[in-house]
């Protein structure tokens, strides 16, 4: 039965509905006529590229995308060799139903989603968690031991204990902004500076409990697994995650989560100036641009150089790379942005990931072990190397795939240089302790697919991980957008992509910054919403977010 009043990505820090925005039969605004068909240089053709691309084509602009490596960004479904849908998801690959403004995108284009393999859901089957040795076989929460159940409680009741928190998510379920803000700007300051550990330990549940229980919290976790990668982050990072059900109901987009991109690059839009049948891969050349490597002030607009030397001219930028970048890899003339904002994108700090994928002839982890009468395999946490592994089923006569390991941090850093047979074999040797006797090598076939976000040069990181004190950096990137009290020379440029978000590592992020860029190019250039479906910019002055002293 479908929730009536379901929990959205909406706010909390900016309770605009970007879903409604994007239903509502006037559009997202308009463009004068003496501006359609300007240029727009759009730097990435990730989440946030494309998305910002479609809709300023939509308006009548003519945007043009620069991507430095593989088209997608971290939307990365890499396709094992010898098939045309086996697919590794190296970035995003469990998508919540509350990111309704990325699912407007998913139905837009046509594909189906499916339920992703979590542990302790019906997607998942079964769920083995091993910590120092000890295992234990679960189908839900129910079947493991007292302290797992006392590790659940005990977070729940800390977020209501220190936020509120059945109030605070039924003013998101309400959309209530009022309700909202009233109970979330005062949090904003409460625990701007603490850590998601700090609130994990100063809570009277955690506190009647012992360190037992914190290091199980940190190690299993509830939800998509442990949290003691995010420890040292803001406690906001994670009340977000809570509050929007980022980390529940969960789904994974069949056939790879990239065609969502690629579809959208070919989708046909009706556009206020473009003929029908327009599409952004068209309006491309059917190809993205090289790297950007300059973009430098001309006039009015800016000059977009990119790898071969070739600079091209345009009225307005949307960057949607990782904010590192802009001091890296592309130069930027520094007048362009505010020093306190080149300190935002500068401090800003991203989290280390790596995954570790193999096909293997079929899902035989569902064969039947005699002697227990479980699974031979099941979605494994463990304290190990592997830390969480994940199982793919295609159907039972075709080629499946094993996340042999997902990690962060310290456990991903510690697989940073090694090959991807070395990273197998050790997650194979962690497993094999785990499942003493069950053989896995000899269903593998092809290559392993592995990554390291942090070794890309074309992202040092896999997602955000905001520090206590980040609140304010991350204000400067995400209202980048609102730009009439900028001076001259630092308006036309706009930020986008999940790190400028309030929620790193979701694509509803990227999404929302993408959205809000598009609106403002459109207010760069003189255009608007209409009066009966107002965007972002134009309710900011009355429900932006609060702004903590410096």
């Amino acid at each position: 039965m479908t929730d009536p009043n379901p929990v959205t990505a909406f706010g909390p820090d900016f309770p605009f509905a970007y879903d409604d925005w994007l239903r509502h039969p006037a559009g997202l605004g308009h463009i004068p006529q003496d501006r359609l068909g300007t240029r727009i240089a759009v730097i990435g053709a990730g989440a946030s590229g494309i998305i910002a691309g479609h809709e300023l084509m939509k308006l009548g602009l003519h945007p043009e995308i620069y991507e430095s490596g593989k088209f997608g960004g971290r939307l990365r479904s890499e396709i094992f060799e010898g098939t045309t849908d086996v697919v590794a998801e190296l970035g995003g690959m469990r998508f919540p139903v509350s990111s309704t403004a990325f699912y407007h995108y998913v139905d837009l284009v046509g594909l189906d989603s499916q339920p992703f393999p979590n542990p302790l859901t019906p997607a998942a089957g079964s769920t083995v968690i091993d910590l120092e040795g000890e295992t234990h076989f679960a189908r839900t929460l129910d079947d493991l031991p007292q302290l797992y159940h006392e590790v659940a409680v005990a977070y729940r009741a800390a977020l209501q204990e220190h936020t509120d928190f059945r109030a605070l998510q039924q003013a998101v379920r309400d959309r209530d902004v009022a309700g909202l803000k009233a109970i979330w700007d005062p949090l904003v300051a409460k625990w701007d500076e603490r850590t998601f550990y700090d609130f994990v330990v100063s809570s009277q549940a955690f506190q009647s409990l012992g360190f037992r229980h914190r290091e199980v919290f940190g190690q299993v976790g509830f939800g998509t697994g442990g949290w003691d990668s995010d420890f040292p982050n803001s406690m906001l990072e994670i009340l977000r995650v809570n509050l929007l059900e980022l980390d529940d109901h969960q789904r994974f987009i069949t056939g790879g989560v990239e065609n969502v991109l690629h579809r959208l690059w070919r989708h046909p839009a009706a556009s206020a100036h473009w003929p029908a049948g327009t599409t952004l891969a068209g309006m491309n050349g059917g190809a993205t641009l090289g790297r950007a490597c300059r973009i430098s002030r001309n006039g009015d607009g800016f000059t977009v150089t990119d790898q071969w030397g070739v600079s091209r001219d345009y009225a307005a930028v949307v960057a949607t790379c990782q904010s590192h970048l802009l001091t890296t890899s592309v130069a930027v003339d520094e007048a362009i942005f505010d020093q306190k904002l080149w300190m935002a994108l500068d401090r800003t700090r991203y989290m280390q990931a790596a995954k570790t994928f193999v096909m293997v002839d079929r899902p035989f982890w569902n064969d039947v072990d005699p002697e227990t009468g479980r699974p031979v395999l099941s979605m494994t946490l463990t304290d190990r190397l592997t830390r969480g592994s994940y199982f793919f089923d295609n159907g039972a006569d075709r080629p499946a795939v094993i996340c042999l390991s997902y990690s962060w941090m310290t456990d991903a850093l510690k697989v940073l240089p090694l090959s991807p047979e070395k990273r197998v074999e050790l997650a194979l040797d962690a497993l094999d302790k785990i499942y003493p006797g069950t053989d896995i090598r000899s269903h593998i076939r092809g290559n392993p697919i592995c990554v390291s976000w942090e070794s890309d040069e074309n992202f040092l990181g896999a997602f955000k991980g905001a520090l206590p004190g980040h609140y304010r950096y991350n204000h400067r990137m995400y209202g980048h957008f609102m730009q009439s009290e900028m001076p001259p020379e630092q308006r036309g440029i706009f930020l986008a992509g999940d790190g400028i978000s309030w929620t790193p590592a979701w694509v509803e992020g990227a999404v929302q910054t993408a959205l809000n860029a598009v609106w403002g190019v459109m207010a760069h250039l003189g255009g608007s919403s209409d009066a009966a479906n107002p965007g972002p910019g134009d309710l900011w002055p009355d429900i932006g977010p609060i702004a903590l002293p410096d």
